[in-house]
């Protein structure tokens, strides 16, 4: 006989919720034992035994929940589900679907419960579904449901899975997930979605467009490095001004020559974070057939110190003209973008370009895991990028842009130094990468013809301990926030 277990977020105020039929909620509540009255959100309790072959699991939204609103309501009923889904999921083997009760927020609950539902695992038993060696799926170990037909349910799903597939890109290891297999997995996920154009570009078609920089970055392995395009053209013309990603896709980061310490490096299979990122937000905005135009372009390769590798000293002239110095060959991720935003922004000539990276330590100290950083030439587009994280509790954080930085990039030798020294790092690192988006400044009096903000991810590529909704390891953030920025910038109705 199958069994099912019912998630059932409650108000511990008002904990006689009949939205479930299957689950007399105030019955199980008056059940519980004296020290588990789940008044903390994300609190919960799995009965089983009470529901004949079926478990529920209740999950607190904490006291004074029917008094809140908005961006803290939604993260109470993320926090809610995605414990009662952790619940079930521990209790073992032998339940076959978790029916969550999306009365509160179909959104929401259908978020946490698919991003709580992952595990990423590489052992053979049972089979894992992230084994690269399999050709048909591995068998369903729990199927999530909702209490009801939904939309919005839908939608969050799509968002869910979206940011999955970017820690799934992220948590492979760099043997398995090279350059060249980033891009075919990228061209399965998109496979049979309408309006999506995929390009994968090679070393020699790089070269020929003068992107020196991202191709020193690859001199040190024998991995062939490769730049993709993805283009979505949802829009009702195709001519539309798109919005453009650029994600930075360094498939193993060891440093090169400026070796990192062996300790903690194979967490650099991480570093790949960017384009990750970019490939899941832009797999959720074709799924969910958004009515704009977007393309993402990310550069992919690894830095390892081999013969060829970048020396300190070494001076390369990007793809727009500017020598660079490299003073360090562990701010490679910089060099790669370099060449990857002026390309996106002469070629497609965007009215928007967002570019994400693991970029820094700098940002890791600065923000730690809570928030990624933003560093933006136009207010506008931080208070959208802000909003859309504040409804995904997927945060933002403004830091400053600022040219008072400059001389610790621009007094070398080159035009710029790849590295501005510990100061500051993360803000360097982000007024390096301003000189290659071309259109950011105005000329002849006229405004900017296009909008950009770099997003530096390296403190959120990681969760070191588990939250309600997601389990230790790589995060794949910000892909629902820049989902929900792109489906505001569309038009789309909450």
């Amino acid at each position: 006989m199958s069994t099912k277990a019912y998630i059932v977020p409650l108000d511990p105020q008002n904990p006689t919720s009949n939205v479930v039929p299957s689950v007399d909620t105030a019955a199980l509540w008056a059940q519980l034992p004296p020290s588990k009255k789940l008044t903390k959100v994300g609190s919960s309790y799995l009965f089983y035994g009470t529901l004949g072959n079926d478990l529920a699991a209740l999950a607190s939204l904490g006291e004074g929940f029917a008094n809140k609103t908005g961006d803290e309501r939604r993260e109470r009923i993320r926090k809610a589900v995605g414990s009662g889904v952790k619940k079930v999921k521990a209790f073992g083997e032998g339940i076959s679907e978790a029916i969550v009760d999306i009365s509160q927020d179909p959104h929401a609950a259908a978020v946490a419960a698919h991003l709580a539902l992952y595990d990423f695992t590489l052992k053979t038993s049972p089979p894992s579904a992230f084994d690269p060696r399999k050709t048909e799926p591995a068998p369903e170990r729990l199927r999530i449901t909702a209490t009801g037909n939904s939309a919005d349910f839908e939608r969050g799903v799509i968002y869910a899975t979206a940011q999955n597939l970017a820690r799934t890109l992220m948590e492979l290891p760099a043997n398995i997930m090279t350059p060249t297999a980033f891009t075919e997995r990228a061209k399965e996920e998109f496979k049979g979605i309408d309006n999506v154009e995929i390009f994968v570009r090679d070393e020699d078609w790089a070269a020929e467009k003068g992107m020196r920089t991202f191709l020193s970055v690859t001199k040190g392995t024998d991995e062939p490095a490769k730049l993709l395009e993805i283009h979505y053209r949802g829009a009702p013309s195709r001519d539309e001004q798109p919005l453009a990603f650029v994600g930075k896709g360094i498939t193993f980061d060891s440093g090169g020559i400026s070796l990192k310490p062996s300790a903690g490096m194979k967490l650099m299979r991480g570093d790949m974070g960017g384009a990750a990122t970019v490939v899941g937000s832009m797999l959720a905005i074709a799924k969910l057939k958004l009515p704009i135009n977007a393309v993402a372009v990310t550069p992919l390769c690894e830095n390892l110190p081999g013969p060829s590798a970048n020396k300190p000293g070494d001076v390369v002239y990007a793809m727009n003209g500017k020598s660079v110095e490299i003073d360090n060959t562990d701010a490679e991720g910089r060099l790669i973008l370099a060449d990857a935003l002026y390309y996106a922004s002469t070629e497609f000539k965007p009215h928007t370009v967002i570019d994400v990276a693991t970029l820094t330590g700098a940002m890791v100290i600065a923000l730690g895991e809570a928030y990624s950083g933003v560093f933006t030439t136009s207010n506008k587009l931080w208070e959208q990028l802000h909003a859309a994280g504040e409804v995904e509790y997927d945060r933002f954080w403004r830091m400053p842009l600022d040219e008072d930085y400059g001389p610790q990039i621009n007094s070398s030798n080159a035009d710029l130094c790849n590295s501005g020294g510990k100061p500051a790092g993360a803000c360097t690192a982000a007024l390096f990468l301003k000189s290659f988006v071309d259109g950011i400044e105005g000329k002849n009096g006229a405004e900017p013809s296009v909008q950009w903000a770099h997003v530096d991810i390296a403190g959120v590529m990681e969760f070191t301990r588990p939250t309600a909704y997601q389990e230790k390891g790589m995060t794949g953030r910000p892909v629902r926030a820049f989902v929900e920025f792109a489906r505001h910038l569309s038009g789309v109705q909450v």
